[in-house]
């Protein structure tokens, strides 16, 4: 078996930066099996899996190196990508995924992609025992969506924190823990994201925790749409658009490799 493969950079316009994804596109999905060790073999922390239906949509899913994803922003980013790469002509794009139906808008004039996410609002929570000590903190907002969001004072205390990956790998933290702060400058507010459970010690840059995020900076800022910056050492830039229980996030990719896997 051929599978066209890419490698992208998301939500980034350099190379080396953002977040790495692979893409598959396929013309049936192979055994899930063979899914996940692509997935474990390639490393990234998502490997997207795209077939297309006769109704001109697309079957959508990711996986990590551990497991089956539910919802992931920047590969479906990378995938939409690809598929204009591809010379796919119809936009949005729109993809049939665990997580519902996702559309991806294509900006005519810049190579920025639009995706249209569920929102998921945190809701209060008592946090894990041990959360914040793996996280080298000692007092923080604890709040939980599908992952725990845990909330600090400033920027510098997000790009400084040294987490104990394999403390947070033994905590029942759900998918991840996203630990944010407010902006510096022109960015509203700044995160990093942590999925060791799932194979991710901490992901470089990340589409899904806006569906988290945004909705939880619209209460505190009093504002819908925001510049996010997510600080790991990749780095990472988000634009995002609350519009109801629906959050618009935005960002750009590029190529790095195009191939071809033989299975």
């Amino acid at each position: 078996m051929a599978i066209p493969y890419y490698h992208v950079d998301v939500f980034t316009s350099e190379l080396f930066a953002g977040n790495p994804a692979g893409v598959c596109i396929l013309s049936v999905f192979p055994a899930d099996s063979i899914m996940q060790k692509i997935a474990a073999e390639n490393r990234h922390s998502e490997t997207a899996f795209v077939v297309a239906r006769e109704d001109g949509d697309f079957d959508l899913r990711w996986f990590t190196p551990k497991v089956e994803d539910d919802l992931c922003g920047h590969a479906t980013l990378a995938s939409a990508y690809v598929l204009a790469l591809r010379k796919h002509n119809v936009w949005p794009v729109r993809f049939h995924t665990r997580s519902g139906m996702l559309t991806i808008a294509k900006d005519r004039n810049e190579d920025s992609f639009e995706m249209d996410f569920p929102a998921m609002p945190p809701r209060p929570c008592e946090p894990p025992v041990g959360l914040l000590p793996a996280l080298g903190l000692k007092v923080a907002l604890v709040m939980k969506s599908r992952d725990y969001l845990v909330v600090v004072d400033q920027a510098e205390q997000v790009r400084a924190l040294s987490p104990n990956i394999a403390a947070l790998a033994r905590l029942d933290a759900g998918n991840g823990t996203m630990v944010s702060a407010p902006g510096e400058g022109d960015v509203d507010y700044v995160c990093r994201m942590f999925l060791p459970s799932a194979g991710i010690d901490e992901d470089p840059a990340t589409g899904s925790i806006h569906c988290t995020l945004a909705p939880y900076w619209a209460g505190r800022l009093g504002k819908d749409t925001f510049r996010a910056q997510q600080l790991s050492a990749r780095g990472g830039n988000v634009q995002c658009k609350i519009g109801g229980d629906r959050v618009k996030i935005s960002g750009r990719a590029r190529l790095y490799l195009h191939g071809t896997l033989e299975l």
